[in-house]
């Protein structure tokens, strides 16, 4: 409202402003979790939100979010480089006057960077990790710097994203902006935690070490499974909890059986909300040959609980080795295993690396600091609302 001689002169109220998430799809997974947390939380700030997968199906996160009231959607992609892709989000694009179209891993960014070329809708790429081994593809040396002069912002999840989104893609450092993932804390419930622990017939008293992870190579549970032999011929009490499913697990039930750990070792398969079960470990375990952000590290952080990981991507800027977990060169089976002895023998160190775990989430990777940092890059780079014009669907 404001006064214009004498006259009170009633404005009319500023449109939201509207974002469309384009991603592969919405399974289980650390980029499907950071979306759902993006689009929920951005409800209070007044953004509206919708979600466009393309790999032809939703997953089960995306169908929670349609429950909620949040309107996710599908196209399939079809094989080779598929140009009508484009047209089909440029028509989503315009029919939901979106301001921003936030791509999600690297393919989505190119279809939707040359699908927003003719909207007024702003491009926001997020990098959400690599692939192992990193490898260098010369045909992004002459794409990506253009793309990435004509994307108002890049983020990556982590400063190890970056550099390699600037060794890897040769997009200049300058451009790229890291946003660490968040999550909201999980709360500890000791009655479900003693379920868990009957349902898997897990003595009360018993260590248990474990992991919520894809069962992938790049994972490397296999080294996972190395150390925890190593740890449990001196400590043939303990258990190891793999929650997850994936490629590998056929070959990781067996080789647990070949180590003679099969009695000790359980595989829960794919658990939907896994957080009781991350709660009945005393020490979260991660060995991965890469990461970007894990979602399940900070959701153990959330939980007051320990980490022993690997000194890949971005662990070294999560974990402070020492105080809030411990660090160890990727796989090396025996000096991961002697950090678990370390943490078993000294439950006074494991109870205060919990604590210190748990303030470091709270001050740097909680769902609130995340979106926050987002809301500027929006707020940032916000374009004018969009005229009838800009509706236009060809």
């Amino acid at each position: 409202m404001t006064v214009e001689k004498g006259k009170t002169v009633i404005q009319p109220p500023k449109p939201p402003l509207r974002v469309l998430h384009l991603t592969f799809n919405m399974g289980i997974g650390g980029t499907e979790q950071v979306i759902r947390q993006l689009v929920k939380g951005m409800r209070s700030e007044g953004i509206e939100s919708e979600i466009l997968c393309i790999d032809g199906h939703i997953g089960p996160i995306g169908e929670a979010l349609q429950q909620s009231g949040i309107p996710v959607y599908a196209i399939a992609r079809k094989q080779g480089f598929d140009w009508s892709l484009i047209a089909a989000i440029r028509k989503r694009v315009r029919v939901g006057r979106f301001d921003f179209l936030h791509c999600h891993q690297y393919t989505p960014w190119i279809y939707g960077w040359l699908a927003a070329l003719k909207t007024p809708a702003k491009v926001v790429f997020t990098e959400h990790g690599r692939f192992y081994p990193d490898r260098y593809r010369y045909k992004a040396m002459l794409i990506n710097p253009l793309m990435a002069l004509f994307t108002p912002a890049v983020v990556a999840i982590s400063a190890a994203t970056k550099d390699a989104l600037v060794r890897y893609e040769f997009i200049p450092g300058k451009k790229v902006q890291v946003i660490y993932n968040g999550i909201s804390p999980l709360s500890r419930n000791d009655v479900e935690v003693q379920r868990v622990r009957n349902r898997l017939e897990i003595p009360q008293d018993a260590f248990v070490v474990g992991t919520v992870s894809r069962l992938d190579p790049v994972k490397n549970q296999r080294m996972m499974l190395r150390a925890f032999k190593k740890f449990s011929e001196e400590n043939p009490g303990a258990f190891l909890l793999m929650v997850g499913d994936g490629p590998e697990k056929e070959e990781l039930v067996e080789l647990a059986t070949e180590y003679g750990i099969n009695q000790q070792t359980i595989f829960t398969g794919f658990i939907n909300n896994p957080g009781h079960y991350l709660a009945a470990m005393d020490l979260f375990l991660l060995s991965s040959h890469t990461e970007g952000t894990s979602m399940t590290l900070l959701e153990a952080m959330s939980l007051e609980i320990p980490a022993v990981a690997t000194r890949v991507g971005g662990n070294p800027e999560i974990i402070k080795d020492g105080i809030t977990g411990m660090l160890i060169e990727p796989d090396m089976a025996s000096p991961f295993a002697l950090a678990i002895k370390e943490l078993h023998q000294d439950p006074v160190l494991r109870q205060s690396m919990g604590k210190a775990a748990r303030q470091r989430f709270d001050a740097r990777f909680s769902a609130s600091a995340m979106i926050y940092q987002y809301r500027r890059v929006y707020g940032e780079h916000k374009v004018a609302p969009h005229s009838p014009r800009s509706a236009r669907v060809d």
